[in-house]
């Protein structure tokens, strides 16, 4: 099954927490975050 993640905007940079809301990694940009995203589920 696949894993949910939320992506926030926060302060400039890119938040992003799991389906039940725990911060999971910060990132500089959304396509810096989506990659990270990717490499998990590899």
């Amino acid at each position: 099954m696949a894993q949910r993640f939320e992506i926030r905007y926060v302060r400039g940079h890119v938040e992003v927490f799991d389906g039940q809301g725990q911060f999971c990694f910060s990132a500089d940009t959304l396509s810096e975050a989506e990659e990270e995203l990717r490499e998990l589920a590899a």
